[in-house]
């Protein structure tokens, strides 16, 4: 039996973003004589942690995207917004010049505006990684000239307190965030915090759910003031330097916002055509310590656009159909800058990376020629791959590969307009085994011509292909053909509630199959494997694991224990007395085992190595110590007020 990981619910893994998935493989993580064992683990034999020999099943997770806020956007998968920006001169100096056919915005100097971004509260159970699309929209403001502050409430707890103290020590001008549909009632209830503490202050929010639900978002919420459209980087270019002039805001392409009682949608804006005069994702700005924590990959992307028309997806509308792409310079170049962070892992987040051949052996190229070292994973169609391609890749320090089979009934395949057939799906497979990759298929449960025996199909045919694999639950999200032309298919959507958009629970039905039978498809698949954990956990309490089951249970808890400290914000917190304990590390140590009850030995090697990595350090306060976050290590703190 494969490793099996105590969290049944906590999605892992590069495809976490792809897959909403309860078994995934546990991420890179180091402690004290971990490192070397767990890091071979997770990129070598990445089983899904409650992995069966028959049947390497991982429960799809929803973050295919994740990624501009995460990435692509798919409804099995839907991702955060590409929210991505001008270039111009940035805070920190880097200068390039403004995308071809973006008139200059004027650049704000000095720079007055200041500008909160947000990052919306994502389940940390969803694997999140840093946010790129926010990312990518603070180095459009930057570049418009404004002072920007990313306020991350992915890896620390959000309260409207939290956020009221933050408001009032940087006193922004705009406040703007992004989500995905699954999020977005978290994230409007952000704005709407904004607007009850600080009224004068302008709201706008992006991504792929607003972008496609624009009126009805601003006639729900009068708290948003404005929503950007599709991509942003040329939109904030000409928006930043006069948001504070709302009769100005008729003249800027791609927003929609309220005028005298009427939702405004101006003229959409085309895609960006040189994607290499974008300036780099504003990183700089994030709590890089508290991601690195986490052991999650990274996201970079190398192009935008998808040719293909699958009805589920979101991302032909979202950025374009023809593919953009960076040159390979560029995209080293960010690999590097990257992974100066610390990062040793990147997913890399395009919509179709594997778009161009020569362009995929360019990249790889260049990686070999500057002999970057680092672990890298992709997302491909089985229709785009080969032998050559796939070594490639492998070459350059790929080791794993997404691919979207959806279904195992061509059928289903043809009616979802994928494009791709089983016997070509069983090809890509195989190349991608032979060239020593690991594999992950992703498969949607509920598209259009679905029942009970096309379910036994999809079953068979995963087991068959012997690879990782997940489900998602068909959510028919805003902008994706299903949802707009539901009436041309075998399906109703039962609810429009976005907190169930989230590809864990069925929220349609057809004439064939029930959202019961649907959940229950899904569910049976991973009883199984839930029976196997609960088993691997009591031979943990007993200490009988076997060595690799042991290094992936505590692997596993260690993940678990880290979402607890970021989730609850226990590190940042009251002073700590150190009188009863001989040192600031024991305190703080006590103080977790207090907080969370867990394994005494787990907490004081996962804290003492948060310590030792310098993820967290302390200050001397009046009556104890304060253990803080370091925001990255090129900078230990980053203060709001200026």
């Amino acid at each position: 039996m494969g490793p099996v990981c105590p969290l049944a619910r906590l999605p892992v893994g590069p495809f976490a973003r792809y897959s909403v998935c309860r078994f995934m493989i546990v991420p890179y993580v180091s402690f004290n004589g971990l490192d070397t064992a767990v890091g071979q683990l997770a990129r070598r034999h990445p089983l899904p942690a409650a992995s069966l020999p028959a049947s390497r099943a991982t429960k799809s997770n929803l973050l295919r995207d994740r990624i501009y806020g995460h990435t692509a956007y798919r409804a099995n998968g839907q991702t955060g917004q590409r929210a991505n920006g001008p270039t111009g001169k940035r805070a920190n100096g880097h200068t390039t010049p403004f995308p071809s056919g973006i008139p200059h915005p004027g650049v704000i100097d000095p720079p007055t505006m200041k500008i909160a971004l947000i990052a919306s509260p994502y389940p940390l159970e969803e694997a999140p990684s840093p946010p790129l699309g926010l990312c990518y929209a603070a180095a459009a403001c930057e570049a418009a000239g404004a002072q920007v502050i990313i306020l991350d409430y992915i890896v620390s707890q959000y309260t409207p307190e939290k956020l009221a103290a933050a408001l009032d020590a940087f006193q922004p001008d705009v406040v703007g965030t992004n989500s995905v549909t699954m999020n977005f009632k978290g994230a409007i209830k952000i704005m709407q915090d904004v607007k009850a503490h600080r009224p004068e202050i302008i709201t706008m929010m992006g991504g792929p759910h607003v972008s496609f639900d624009a009126p009805n978002t601003l006639t729900r919420y009068p708290e948003l003031d404005l929503i950007v459209i599709g991509e942003g980087e040329a939109t904030l270019a000409e928006l930043i330097p006069v948001i504070q002039s709302r009769p100005t805001w008729h003249d800027i392409r791609g927003i929609a916002f309220r005028d005298k009682g009427r939702v405004i949608t101006t003229p959409s804006r085309p895609p960006i055509t040189d994607l290499g005069t974008l300036p780099l994702p504003a990183r700089h700005l994030l709590p890089v310590s508290r991601y690195l924590a986490l052991g999650f990959p990274v996201s970079i992307i190398t192009s935008r656009g998808c040719p293909n028309k699958c009805i589920f997806c979101q991302g032909r509308r979202m950025v374009g159909h023809k593919p953009r792409f960076r040159s390979a310079k560029v995209v080293v170049d960010e690999i590097e800058h990257i992974l100066s962070y610390g990062f040793t892992w990147i997913n890399v987040a395009d919509d179709l990376f594997t778009a161009s051949k020569r362009r995929v052996k360019e990249v790889c190229d260049e990686i070999l020629r500057r002999g970057v070292k680092f672990v890298w994973s992709a997302f491909a169609r089985v229709n785009t791959v080969d032998p050559e391609m796939l070594a490639m890749m492998k070459a350059a320090g790929c080791d794993s590969i997404g691919f979207g089979v959806e279904s195992g009934n061509q059928g289903i395949l043809d009616l979802a307009q994928k494009g791709i057939t089983k016997e070509q799906i069983q090809r890509a497979v195989a190349w991608s085994k032979e060239a020593g990759l690991r594999v992950h298929a992703s498969f949607i449960v509920g598209l259009p011509g679905e029942s009970p025996e096309t379910l036994a199909e999809t079953s068979a045919f995963a087991q068959a292909l012997d690879v990782d694999y997940g489900y998602h639950l068909l959510s028919p999200f805003p902008g994706t053909t299903i949802k707009e032309d539901i009436h041309n298919y075998d399906l109703e959507i039962l609810t429009e509630d976005w907190d169930r958009y989230d590809a864990n629970q069925a929220i349609v039905r057809s004439s064939r199959l029930s959202p019961q039978q649907m959940d229950a498809f899904v569910a049976a698949l991973y009883q199984e494997h839930e029976a196997k954990t609960r088993e691997a956990e009591a031979r943990y309490q007993q200490g009988q694991c076997p060595p690799e089951e042991l290094i992936w249970l505590e692997a596993g808890y260690r993940l678990k224990l880290v979402f607890a400290l970021l989730s609850k914000d226990l590190i940042d917190g009251a002073p700590l007395k150190t009188r009863d304990h001989g040192d600031p590390a024991a305190a703080l140590i006590a103080h977790v085992l207090s907080a969370t009850q867990m394994n005494p030995s787990l907490v004081q090697r996962t804290v003492s190595d948060l310590i030792q990595k310098g993820y967290v350090k302390y200050k001397t306060v009046p009556g104890g110590i304060n253990w803080y976050w370091t925001h990255n290590c090129r900078q230990e703190t980053f203060a709001l007020a200026s």
